[in-house]
């Protein structure tokens, strides 16, 4: 059976966020480094970097603050901000989810069957 669901994107100026970002944050949180977050996502490390930057300059401040390596190990952790992107994004994402949910039943009810 077919199944709908939305997929939000917030464009904030010439800058975007969307659940691939909001994602990387929380793995950030999870995993501890950038590193093993884009490790646990199957993407680069660079390309993990470069939206960690891009998500810097959107917002004007660090999302995650990083150590370097040492006897004890390097890593990140999200920031307050960074903290708050995902809460307020996974929150607009539920809203959304939550007004869309009629309309999406009503779409996946036109479709033919099969």
């Amino acid at each position: 059976m077919a199944e709908a669901r939305l997929s939000l994107r917030v464009d904030l100026g010439v800058r975007r966020l969307g659940p691939g970002k909001v994602g990387l944050l929380e793995a950030i949180a999870r995993e501890g480094s950038i590193s093993a977050a884009a490790r646990s996502l199957g993407m680069s490390y660079r390309r993990a970097w470069e939206l960690v930057e891009d998500l810097n300059t959107t917002f004007g401040a660090p999302v995650a603050a990083t150590a370097t390596g040492g006897s004890k190990g390097g890593g990140a952790r999200l920031t307050p901000l960074g903290e708050a992107v995902v809460e307020h994004f996974r929150a607009l994402e539920a809203a959304a989810a939550k007004a869309a949910a009629p309309h999406l039943a009503a779409l996946l009810a036109r479709l033919p069957p099969g």
